[in-house]
């Protein structure tokens, strides 16, 4: 099968992909780095980083309002005018400061899933703060009323079918080069 290939000239900042959780932006994030020979950074793994503690544990000791300003503080050094592809958690694009942050100095892309696709995947681990002791499709469908409208300000908007991740790679390059053809 031949993928697309990234266009020479894009990007020249940033692209944060932002959604649901599940819907595969650290899988996609990666995949998308390498067809376009940019780094790749998953912002939840920089905080625990930074933190030296999980994000759940981040969430335990001290509260989701703790870990939210860790991530912007994170996304805002990541966010540095260079290219490459950033994986957020599917909370930070909510967070105006942070929304801004990310409108303003990189290109989001809006990576969205039905959700039954989204429970399926995170259905196959527990270390999700949000879904702890709850049905995933509940929770995931009262997330994605509350969230799509938000979510929805990415100037660009990818389906993710429950298909190879290549495809919404494929999906996204697309898009890229379609928005890099506007003049």
């Amino acid at each position: 099968m031949q993928h697309q290939t990234a266009p020479l000239s894009y990007p020249n900042q940033p692209i944060v992909l932002v959604g649901l959780m599940g819907v595969g932006k650290s899988t996609v994030g990666r995949r998308l780095a390498s067809r376009m020979h940019l780094p790749f950074v998953d912002a939840d793994h920089e905080i625990e980083e930074a933190a030296g503690l999980s994000i759940t544990e981040i969430f335990e000791r001290y509260g989701e309002a703790h870990f939210r300003d860790g991530e912007r503080r994170v996304i805002a050094r990541l966010i540095d005018g260079t290219p490459k592809i950033i994986a957020t958690g599917g909370g930070a694009f909510m967070q105006e400061e942070t929304r801004a942050l990310i409108l303003a100095r990189a290109l989001a892309i809006w990576l969205d899933a039905d959700i039954a696709v989204l429970a399926d995947r995170v259905g196959r681990r527990d270390s999700r703060p949000l879904l702890k002791d709850k049905d995933p499709e509940t929770v995931l469908g009262e997330l994605a009323a509350i969230r799509n409208p938000v979510y929805a300000l990415a100037p660009i908007h990818i389906r993710s079918q429950p298909s190879p991740h290549d495809i919404t790679v494929d999906n996204i390059l697309h898009a890229l080069a379609e928005r890099a053809a506007q003049p």
